[in-house]
């Protein structure tokens, strides 16, 4: 009887190569490209079945990235999936939110804050910053300034183009002509250096560019004779500079070397755009485990809009930060408040916190011919502005409460007497059923309520000024 079934077992066992192709490619658009090219590996057969370009490489790229963008119209289609796939994997870490780190081309008023997400057919970067106009502001509105574009050509080449006006309708031209747009837009160079910063600076040789990775810290790097040997420079000729470089210093008096330098550095004198550095905002979403953590924006006491970081450390801890470009000089590092225990109180709360709870009052924006709504001044807060009172919703009804047991500023010695908080305060976040929260100083008698910025990959309230 056993070898009844072994024999019958035997008989019925299929190997992979006894699928239908169809069934294979279906099997293989499951695994990584590390995995399909190992088992292109082990045959010839399997090895032409894994270049499969039409089926095999575009269900690869539909699967991870077909919700997201069209992916036959990338290259205007023309290009291999594989090739495709390649770059999009590359690409795909710059969704999200990044932060300007250090000094750049962007003026002191720039917005600090970038924001990457996909397009039909190409990323798009925007430079976000909270409204600052009055007569603009209705909400929590955001702007929205769009900076760069990144797209592939027909060649198979990353094409980013970067315009440094913010116009909103930017064109992606792919072919790099002698056009007008050219003058208009600055072919860039997107530099990776490991998955949490990259580096944006002008491609000076004007001419398509495969991504570049650096795993140094020389991106950008002149040398002393003005030769760029950093990222900025395709491969082969980076390679090129140097042996010129080096031949140069084992054959004094070679005229053409020196000739080739002094075009180099005029080259890059007449470069229109210096380098910028982008550090990636990782974790800018809440979770169950870390429900404070994330991106959000709220009304600060001078009825200004501002962002917030929320993170929480390794040893149990919650700072919040406020990103941007203040006008105070390093005040942008200073955290808003730090709490070192993420405990929350539960309902139901004692009378006192009820108390003070509902003793504050809420900033929010003005509405103007707002009836509904009481208005109150607060002369301590700012001369002539105007806070209003609110209801909450249901959703903001309080859910738990959170103890802020200290807040600190940066202290700078020019900048002490400018400082008017305590290196330590008392104060409360508020939790509310709709995941949001608020929080206040128990020394002032207003609440900061956070909205968020993002949502489902959309930044919520966004303004895309047109150009001026």
């Amino acid at each position: 009887m056993a070898n009844n079934l072994n024999d019958s077992s035997s008989s019925c066992s299929f190997s992979f190569s006894d699928f239908p192709e169809d069934v294979q490619l279906c099997i293989l658009s499951f695994l990584g490209p590390t995995e399909i090219a190992s088992f292109a590996c082990t045959s010839k057969q399997f090895g032409s079945l894994c270049s499969n370009d039409a089926k095999l490489w575009f269900t690869l790229c539909d699967r991870r990235w077909g919700s997201k963008t069209q992916i036959a119209k990338w290259g205007e289609g023309k290009i291999p999936y594989k090739v495709l796939y390649n770059t999009l994997h590359e690409w795909d870490n710059l969704i999200g939110f990044w932060r300007r780190s250090g000094p750049g081309s962007a003026v002191i008023s720039s917005p600090s804050l970038v924001f990457f997400e996909w397009g039909n057919s190409f990323i798009s970067g925007f430079r976000v910053s909270p409204v600052e106009s009055q007569s603009e502001i209705c909400g929590y509105q955001v702007k929205k300034v769009p900076f760069l574009k990144m797209g592939i050509s027909e060649e198979g080449q990353s094409v980013n183009l970067l315009d440094p006006d913010g116009r909103a309708d930017l064109n992606l031209n792919l072919n790099f002509g002698d056009g007008n747009e050219l003058n208009e837009l600055i072919p860039v160079n997107v530099c990776f250096m490991g998955k949490t910063h990259f580096v944006l600076e002008e491609n000076v040789f004007g001419k398509n560019s495969s991504p570049v990775h650096v795993t140094g810290e020389d991106c950008g790097f002149f040398g002393e004779d003005g030769i760029g040997v950093g990222s900025g420079s395709p491969p082969d000729l980076l390679m090129l500079e140097i042996y010129q470089h080096l031949a140069n210093r084992t054959s004094p008096g070679s005229d053409r070397s020196r000739r080739q330098r002094r075009k180099e550095k005029g080259r890059m004198a007449r470069r229109k755009w210096e380098p910028e550095h982008f550090v990636k905002i990782v974790n800018c979403s809440p979770t169950a485990l870390r429900p404070l953590q994330g991106l959000w924006k709220g009304i600060c006491a001078d009825m200004s809009l501002a962002f917030y970081l929320v993170a929480y450390d390794d040893i149990g801890g919650i700072a919040c930060r406020r990103l941007g470009d203040p006008p105070q000089r390093f005040s942008t590092y200073a955290p808003v408040f730090w709490t070192s225990n993420a405990t929350f109180m539960e309902s139901p709360f004692p009378l006192e916190e009820e108390s003070l709870y509902g003793s504050r009052i809420h900033l929010q924006p003005v509405q103007p011919h707002n009836e509904n709504h009481e208005q109150f001044p607060m002369s301590d807060i700012e001369g002539e502005n105007h806070i209003q009172q609110v209801h909450l919703s249901d959703n903001e009804v309080v859910n738990r409460i959170l103890l802020i047991n200290a807040s600190y500023d940066l202290v700078i010695p020019d900048l002490v007497a400018e400082t008017i908080n305590p290196r330590s305060a008392e104060g409360r976040i508020w939790q509310y059923q709709d995941g949001t929260f608020g929080f206040g100083f128990v020394r002032d008698n207003f609440v900061i309520d956070m909205k968020n910025i993002v949502c489902d990959g959309c930044i919520i309230d966004a303004v895309n000024p047109s150009a001026g």
